[in-house]
């Protein structure tokens, strides 16, 4: 026990949490303890919009492997922050954002930036925090760090702004971690019995995996079995792309090798995936999840067990130390798959293969409205599926990605590969457009050593371009690709196909970005030529790690769409009244 302040008691503990960057904007609410940040060796990154410092902190804790934490002033500084945890709530981020409250002789009164905190996050949280008295301060904010890395999610904590302020002796607990463990013996020897029957097993690598940093001994269980692996939806770095048993991803706009080839599957091995209903569905018109697997699923939260698909074996515990006990277990056990391991790694290498040559060959796509544009467009409009094949060609191999929502970075999942984890981010299930760029901005102050490139579509693009003003501030250089087309994709996509092409609030102005970006003290690249497209991202990545510049590449493309986005959750629109039948037909409303 030491004789501190409650601000000094805030901060020791977040050292102890080994925190190193706290992203936000300044704010009275926490200003005592703001003081004091720099000499515990904390630095605060101010952001320009927190919905920006949310994400931020989301990037950071997914590179990291530990906490991203994030902080604004109370009332609207904090309400900015919603949409970002949510994100980070879908993609199991251990953030801890601190939520700096009115203070308590006002609460209740209606005052200046007055507002219930709690309910905010309450959906996107695994633990709340309220400090009830100063000196609990240490204890509370304690919780909240070891929370989000046992719950692997973020947690909040909610701190009155005159708690800052008291003084007295405080304990600085240190932090704790849990050991997830095999899930247990019966468990265990009930999957290796199902594996062992397998003619033809699958293995469906998950975040968890990249979260456990399981890579290495997912590939060990799969070297044994000769299974083709397959990343569970964007988690495409789950497995390393350079590897023969990888098939690539799952879900919309993913690989059909993949696809093809769990299709065959008699039993299934979800390693650290919930196994999401959005990631599973139909695509490229295959309804590929097979019905009659059985299937092994692997996670750390027991509430995820069958949830979605129903399982024949439920093991509750870490990806990686699973994978390494079934392995081990396996060893020396023989295997009818044992047998056809040549037969399946030829099937592997020919679906592959066949893939492969499919993404050559897709030059644009190929349904009425997008030939429509194709015919109809400009000179110097770039095919998307063209872009990001040139793209991909010219990642350097320890390379972070970061895409946001909208069609052309949805069809991305087609040619994004990693050769390590802690590599690709998304929205995952919360599909929040200005997710990309402020999360690569966390992942690149995480690790400034690696290449970091965020990909948005235009209209996304303006809701986050902004914060490339703190990466000038603050020198965190990335690359960020905006593929410029004028419209809001996805959506349209669904106008196409499902209202008769009648457009409603889906075209967007044409901006000059290349000419925005430099306002802001940025680098900015305009690509209206195919072969300019590889050279652009080297060129812009070269900048980022030897220059420290930060670099926009803005590229050109045309307004063709790829498959609608919810094909799922729509149908053709039915309509009763007269004015409402007709409404497009011959009105010119196209």
């Amino acid at each position: 026990m030491k004789k501190m302040t409650s601000s000094e008691a805030f901060v020791e503990t977040m050292a102890v949490n080994d925190v190193k960057d706290i992203f936000g904007i300044m704010g009275s609410a926490f200003m005592d303890a703001m003081d004091i940040f720099e000499p515990a060796g904390i630095r605060l990154i101010p952001v320009v919009h927190e919905q920006g410092a949310a994400h931020m902190a989301d990037g950071y804790a997914r590179v990291s492997g530990r906490h991203g934490v994030c902080i604004g002033q109370n009332g609207p500084g904090i309400s900015n922050c919603v949409t970002a945890i949510a994100a980070a709530y879908w993609a199991h981020s251990p953030v801890v954002i601190v939520t700096p409250e009115a203070g308590t002789m006002g609460i209740g009164l209606g005052g200046f930036q007055e507002a219930n905190q709690l309910p905010m996050f309450q959906e996107f949280t695994k633990y709340q925090g309220h400090v009830v008295n100063p000196m609990r301060m240490a204890e509370f904010t304690a919780r909240c760090f070891d929370r989000a890395m046992s719950e692997m999610a973020p947690t909040q904590l909610n701190i009155p702004r005159d708690y800052f302020y008291a003084e007295g002796q405080f304990n600085i607990p240190k932090p704790r971690r849990i050991d997830r463990g095999t899930g247990g013996d019966a468990m265990l020897n009930e999957a290796v019995d199902l594996i062992s029957k397998a003619k033809f097993p699958v293995i469906v690598s998950g975040g968890g995996v990249v979260m456990a940093d399981g890579v290495e001994e997912c590939k060990a269980l799969a070297e044994r079995l000769g299974a083709p692996v397959v990343n569970s939806y964007l988690h495409n770095d789950s497995f390393p792309a350079s590897h023969d048993l990888w098939c690539g991803p799952l879900g919309y706009q993913g690989s059909k090798a993949g696809m093809k080839l769990i299709s065959q599957a008699d039993v299934v091995i979800a390693l650290g995936t919930r196994l999401g209903p959005f990631g599973t569905l139909p695509q490229h018109d295959m309804d590929y999840w097979p019905k009659d697997a059985k299937i092994i699923q692997i996670d750390a939260d027991h509430k995820m067990l069958g949830l979605v698909k129903d399982i024949t074996v439920g093991i509750c515990g870490d990806a990686k130390a699973v994978a390494l006990a079934l392995s081990e277990k396996l060893k020396n056990t023989e295997l009818l798959c044992d047998s056809s391991k040549s037969e399946r790694a030829e099937k592997i290498a020919t679906e592959k293969d066949v893939w492969e040559k499919e993404l050559d060959s897709w030059i644009h796509e190929t349904d009425s409205y997008s030939m429509d544009m194709i015919d109809s467009m400009e000179s110097g409009l770039l095919h998307p599926r063209q872009v990001l094949r040139e793209l991909e060609k010219a990642m350097p191999e320890d390379v972070m990605v970061s895409t946001d929502i909208g069609n052309i970075n949805s069809v991305a999942n087609s040619y994004l590969r990693f050769e390590k984890p802690r590599s690709f981010f998304a929205a995952m299930s919360w599909g929040n457009c200005g997710y990309a760029f402020p999360t690569i901005i966390g992942a690149k102050t995480a690790a400034p050593h690696r290449p970091a490139v965020s990909y948005a579509g235009d209209g996304a693009w303006a809701m986050s371009m902004v914060e490339t003003m703190t990466c000038v501030r603050h020198d965190i250089p990335v690359t960020a690709v905006v593929f410029h087309n004028k419209h809001w994709g996805a959506e349209k996509k669904n106008q196409v196909d499902f209202y008769d092409r009648r457009f409603v609030a889906a075209e967007l102005t044409d901006q000059n970005f290349v000419e925005i970006a430099k306002s802001m003290g940025a680098e900015g690249i305009l690509v209206d030529k195919l072969e300019d497209v590889g050279p652009a991202l080297k060129k812009a990545i070269d900048m980022q790690m030897n220059e420290k510049k930060t670099t926009i590449i803005e590229i050109m493309c045309s307004r063709e769409l790829g498959d609608p986005f919810r094909k799922d959750a729509l149908s053709k629109p039915i309509r009763y009244l007269d004015k409402y039948k007709d409404y497009g037909v011959n009105s010119g409303h196209r």
